[in-house]
């Protein structure tokens, strides 16, 4: 064989093991994603890349205020990002003054941005399934959550993941906080 033949069948050996791993590693280990609009503000903001844990929830369960990622059923490609409030099982409840309250008792958090103006479905007590997940943007009047009846409670299986780390702005670079 000669040796520009070996260089071209070694080359060609190279990107295809690094393409399968890419692939290996997008599919069940991580993903980059982007934060468009300012529904988890604070926290996230319009613009910051991240990248998604694609693997914690294959070893644990998923955590009250952890960040998910999760699409959006009526538009393909679309991803939404909020923060985990009600967990399988509980109920929750959002009253007129805009406290959140999960099996009757007043959540301590302090995500939300500013006083609840809208509770959505959530004016009256919503109690989830057994792999169900209830969401909501930290900035909470501005964000299509599962108030709005088009995103509703979140199924386990839907998660993609859990938001790991800002890629980009490079000054806010750094490991996600959750709680």
């Amino acid at each position: 064989m000669s040796r520009k033949l070996r260089e071209l069948l070694s080359t060609s050996i190279y990107l295809l093991v690094v393409l399968v791993l890419t692939f290996l590693v997008v599919t069940y280990v991580g993903q980059r994603t982007q934060v468009i609009g300012s529904s988890m503000e604070p926290m996230l903001s319009d613009g910051d890349n991240l990248i998604v844990d694609k693997i914690s929830y294959r070893f644990q369960e998923p955590q009250r205020f952890d960040i998910i990622v999760f699409p959006f059923q009526y538009e393909e490609n679309t991803f939404y990002i909020k923060r985990i409030i009600a967990l399988p099982g509980e109920t929750i409840y959002i009253d007129e003054s805009g406290q959140i309250f999960i099996d009757g008792e007043v959540l301590k958090e302090s995500y939300g941005k500013e006083v609840i103006a809208n509770p959505g479905r959530a004016y009256e007590p919503v109690t989830l399934g057994d792999d169900e997940y209830f969401v909501m943007g930290d900035n909470r009047n501005n964000s299509s959550d599962s108030r709005d009846p088009a995103v509703g409670n979140i199924h386990r299986d839907e998660l993609i993941g859990k938001a790991w780390v800002r890629i980009w702005p490079l000054n806010k670079i750094g490991m996600i906080r959750h709680r």
